[in-house]
């Protein structure tokens, strides 16, 4: 290999020998080495400022800091858990429950993470599944594979099962997983179901909600108040960690509701009623059983009903409760507001004799008695047991309109019980100041005004006792979480007619159920009689309205009955209305069908002398009658006001009651 050049150096330059001592003798010129000190000095001051400033930071995290971070440390670790109040029961009068909640549980599944780990063999998984489901719980197999077969994360496979079939579903299946839940059971089905109502499952609020009857009006009172447990979790999870509990408010079980009703003999009038209204082709009914002297209900039932249990099934039109929010006219059953204004102001008495003719003018229009007849003479209590139109109206002249009007405010008609119930209709009375001239040949018959089956009974509730209505009530006491019954407040009773009245009234009203051995002596609600008791009750049919044309049909009625027993010494009264029966319906039937239950299941005592038979029809007038039916129909008498009249009934026969 060529050795390399040697390196040549520039002109002048002398070779430095490494032996040549340095300018100065001691290092290289003009080069100053680092003083380690200061270095130290620098490396303190940093650390120092470091650590004031980890210092500084130390004071506002554990001073203004503190509890923010804190808070938010807390928020991070801590979870909130509520506690779900117990649901109250609802009652009868004997402690029976009508409705009350059990603990249960929720299936629920991922559909979407099944098929992810079967794969292949998810259909066939599925199937077995569902299958298994259904046998367990009793649900629909169908509609839990479906539901499996989804494509969700969540779905609800059955919303209510056992707490023990929930476990071992989960047992079998690992992919199912169990909600907390709480079922609400109505051991009696459709008992009673317009009244209780009905609560399901909250799935926003994670607690039953009341949706209709006292069980939505009451909510508030059976629901309680949840309680709530602070406690910390696992990061990233949901698991509690044992003993972490931080605070906890028990839940407050909501309050037990004892209502009025008694459950044997709400679930035979609700029975009876609907086996007559389908008998009869009704299109609807409602019957009420009042005590008379407390104006407790002891049973409200409508026709046509629904089973809580099934509730997502029923018709919408079976539920509400007609009873008391479907008002009607009740017609002839309301000639008991005319009769106690003629005694109670003195204008008749029941044996008082009024010449009526088979028709009478009142204003413009022409109202008739049901049946064709020439001028006949009868007594108060004939009008009344043979629900004549024209009697009537007669007798309501002599009372006149203020104090008629007086009576029906009286007897509570145009305004809400109170009975506790929702939906309540007051019914309707024209105000005094809009009557027409014909409004004066309605009101009397019970036309041209609406009531509900429980305003009705509330009238001959007064009746009943001696005089004074004491607005119904249907619960009767609340029971708190601590057991303390508190009884509900006793309405203030009202003062409608003397006791002497009354009992003048009830004899009267014994005739309408009389059956007499001629035609003359024969009321039209015979056959409501029940042997052995003195029955005293009034009929009623009043035309419904034909919304084609804003007039009274001609064919359509509402058919009713009220009345008491035993009549000398009542203790329940009872009001029955149907809605459209067809053909000559009467209620009567009905309400001897109730009465007789009464009579055997209580044991009330038979009356000690036969129901008397009454004068109805005489055959010689005293001179004031002949006089009364030699002017029949005064239309003068009937002041016009110029306001509309309300709809009349047509000219022609008017259906008695």
């Amino acid at each position: 290999m060529p050795a390399a050049p040697p390196r040549t150096r520039p002109a002048g330059a002398a070779r430095s020998s490494p032996s040549a001592p340095r300018k100065g003798g001691r290092g290289r010129t003009g080069v100053r080495t680092p003083d380690p000190r200061r270095r130290l000095r620098v490396g303190q001051l940093v650390l120092v400022a470091a650590l004031v400033l980890a210092t500084l930071k130390l004071v506002v995290v554990q001073g203004p800091q503190a509890g923010t971070l804190q808070t938010g440390s807390a928020r991070q670790r801590t979870s909130e858990i509520a506690l779900p109040a117990e649901r109250g029961r609802l009652l009868d009068r004997s402690g029976a429950p009508l409705a009350f909640s059990v603990e249960a549980r929720a299936l629920v599944t991922n559909p979407r993470l099944i098929a992810t780990t079967k794969g292949a063999g998810t259909a066939a998984y599925v199937t077995e599944m569902a299958a298994g489901i259904a046998q367990a719980t009793g649900a629909d197999a169908t509609a839990l594979r479906t539901a499996l077969e989804s494509d969700k994360g969540y779905v609800v496979l059955v919303p209510l099962v056992d707490p023990d079939v929930a476990r071992a579903v989960r047992e079998k299946y690992p992919e199912i997983a169990e909600e907390k839940r709480e079922s609400r059971q109505y051991p009696g089905g459709a008992l009673a179901a317009n009244v209780v109502g009905v609560a399901s499952w909250n799935a926003t609020d994670q607690k039953l909600t009341g949706l209709m009857g006292l069980e939505s009006s009451q909510d508030n009172l059976l629901a309680g108040q949840d309680g709530l447990r602070v406690v910390d979790t696992a990061e990233g999870s949901s698991a509690v960690i044992p003993g972490s509990t931080r605070f906890e408010r028990p839940a407050t079980p909501g309050s037990d509701l004892q209502l009025t009703l008694d459950s044997d003999l709400q679930y035979t009038v609700q029975r009876q009623l609907a086996e007559y209204a389908a008998e009869k082709g009704a299109k609807g009914g409602s019957a009420v059983v009042l005590d008379s002297a407390t104006g407790q209900v002891l049973a409200m039932a409508n026709a046509r009903t629904f089973d809580p249990r099934a509730f997502s099934k029923a018709d919408e039109s079976t539920l509400g409760n007609p009873s008391v929010s479907s008002p009607y006219e009740p017609g002839s059953v309301n000639k008991v507001v005319t009769m106690a204004a003629a005694l109670e102001y003195g204008t008749a008495s029941p044996d008082k004799v009024f010449a009526v003719p088979g028709s009478i003018r009142v204003a413009d229009r022409t109202v008739s008695d049901a049946w064709n007849h020439g001028t006949e003479d009868y007594t108060l209590t004939g009008i009344l047991a043979k629900s004549s139109n024209v009697g009537t109206i007669m007798a309501a002249r002599d009372v006149g309109e203020d104090r008629f009007a007086d009576m029906l405010g009286r007897f509570g008609l145009g305004q809400r019980t109170g009975v506790g119930l929702p939906g309540e209709s007051p019914g309707r009375v024209p105000a005094r100041e809009t009557w027409s001239g014909s409004t004066f040949g309605n009101l009397p018959i019970g036309q041209g005004l609406s009531v509900t089956a429980l305003q009705m009974a509330g009238m001959y509730q007064a009746v009943a006792n001696d005089g004074i209505r004491v607005p119904p009530r249907i619960v009767e006491a609340t029971i708190g979480p601590d057991g303390v019954r508190t009884p509900t407040p006793a309405p203030d009773p009202v003062r409608v007619v003397s006791p002497e009245t009354a009992q003048k009234l009830r004899t009267m009203l014994t005739a309408v159920t009389q059956d007499g051995h001629t035609a003359d002596s024969r009321g039209t609600g015979a056959a409501a009689a029940i042997p052995g008791y003195q029955v005293a009750g009034k009929t009623g049919t009043a035309q419904q309205v034909d919304p084609t044309c804003g007039c009274y049909a001609s064919s359509t009625y509402w058919i009713t009955f009220a009345g008491m027993l035993p009549a000398q010494d009542p203790r329940y009264v009872v009001a029955i209305m149907l809605d459209a029966p067809q053909g000559g319906t009467s209620a009567a039937p009905l309400f001897h069908e109730i009465g007789s239950y009464l009579a055997q299941r209580e044991k009330l005592p038979v009356s000690p002398d036969p129901q008397p038979v009454q004068t109805l029809v005489t055959h010689a007038p005293p001179a004031a009658a002949a006089a009364q039916a030699a002017t029949p129909g005064d239309a003068a008498s009937v002041p016009v006001d110029g306001v509309a009249p309300a709809p009349a009934p047509v000219a022609g026969a008017t259906p008695p009651g």
